[in-house]
């Protein structure tokens, strides 16, 4: 049953890109308790910086370090037609161009920079521009921090070149990379198109090797190999494309199946090489990113556009839909993070720009999406 809704969805999302909007046509079912965002949308808060003649590619990584500091992995930046159409509000998608499809608008600039809480650049890591470059993919794909390092340090995904670059939280020295360039690979020091980073409290790294291998290796401290567990497939703790994976408390791991519509949840064990696979959660279309919160995993899924809550026992607690109207509108919410204030961030991979969102005076606190959980953290 879930082969031909996946099939729908590639196509609805076609549609997207090439004609009309497919309204009301999405493959995922409604099953949560639905209403209204608990958000404000800060608009125009990402405020542009490029030359005459380019806007933001699309924001495939952000992460809120603090509400002063917020990273974004952008996938270049677009090229925009001359002259420039009426109605261009400072990114492409306004002007009805998708960052994501017109690969030949993109430009390997500005890959990677900082952001202040006004949406202006604090910090532009353009020094770093040539690890993208020469791409015949969309490289950057996630932006993480792990919040048990005290050197902060920066990992960057490229799922392109099949690497995973660390940085000095400055931006002034790379200091490691995992993978080889160019090379992928499913042995204990390759990888094929890794999505995504997650950190446990003990210090062991958790990859994301993501499209092509379907798995999630274990790494220790130093990110030497340890284990992996996987493996391409339908039936319970496989994957048809590792899109984002998380941490949460009890050793719980939760993995977004973005092809396979579903979270596979997982738990540590004693032996630092093996976890045990607790409960797959379906019924998502396409599962794009998440943050686990103290007692409840919140992700983003594209078909319709909505946020979903879950708790730990994969019951849906609420849902709200992300509209696609300019200017406040989404394409996707590729991913998103949440400052230590409680504002959101979203980046949109087609559109092409990142928002912020501020929680609504009235709102329920239960409606709002908490900072990523980490141990010890009250």
């Amino acid at each position: 049953m879930r082969r031909p809704a996946r099939v729908f969805l590639t196509a609805a999302i076609a549609s997207w890109v090439f004609g009309a909007p497919v309204a009301g046509q999405m493959a995922a079912e409604i099953r949560g308790p639905t209403g209204p965002s608990p958000y404000e949308v800060v608009r125009g808060w990402h405020k542009p910086f490029a030359d005459v003649g380019y806007a933001f590619g699309g924001n495939s990584g952000v992460f809120a370090e603090s509400p002063d500091r917020i990273f974004v992995a952008m996938r270049g930046e677009a090229r925009l037609p001359s002259p420039v159409p009426e109605g261009y509000l400072g990114f492409a998608g306004s002007i009805g161009i998708n960052v994501l499809f017109a690969v030949d608008r993109r430009t390997w600039r500005h890959c990677l920079y900082t952001l202040d809480r006004n949406g202006r650049v604090l910090e532009m890591w353009d020094q770093w521009d040539h690890l993208c470059r020469d791409s015949d993919g969309p490289g950057p794909h996630r932006v993480r921090i792990s919040p048990y390092d005290p050197e902060r340090r920066v990992w960057v995904i490229n799922e392109t070149f099949h690497v995973i670059h660390v940085f000095s939280n400055d931006g002034s020295r790379l200091l490691f990379t995992l993978g080889e360039k160019g090379v992928p690979g499913d042995d204990e020091t390759h990888f094929a198109k890794p999505q995504d980073v997650a950190f446990l409290p003990d210090g062991r790294i958790l990859v994301a090797d993501g499209l092509d291998n379907h798995r999630v290796l274990i790494l220790d401290e130093d990110a030497n190999y340890l284990g992996e567990f996987g493996g391409r497939g339908d039936a319970p703790g496989q994957f048809n494309g590792i899109h984002a994976v998380a941490v949460g408390p009890g050793g719980r791991i939760f993995a977004l199946d973005r092809s396979g519509g579903r979270v596979n949840v997982f738990r540590t064990t004693d032996d630092p090489t093996r976890v045990d696979h607790l409960a797959t959660w379906d019924g998502l279309a396409l599962p794009l990113d998440l943050i686990v919160n103290d007692d409840a995993v919140w992700l983003t899924d594209l078909g319709p556009l909505r946020f979903v809550k879950f708790d730990f026992d994969g019951n849906r607690l609420f849902e709200w839909e992300v509209p696609r109207e300019m200017p406040d509108g989404y394409l996707e919410v590729h991913t998103f993070s949440v400052d230590s204030d409680g504002n959101l961030y979203g980046g949109d991979n087609q559109y092409g720009r990142t928002q912020k969102f501020v929680p609504r005076a009235d709102a329920d606190p239960e409606l709002l999406i908490g900072p990523p959980w980490t141990e010890g953290r009250r």
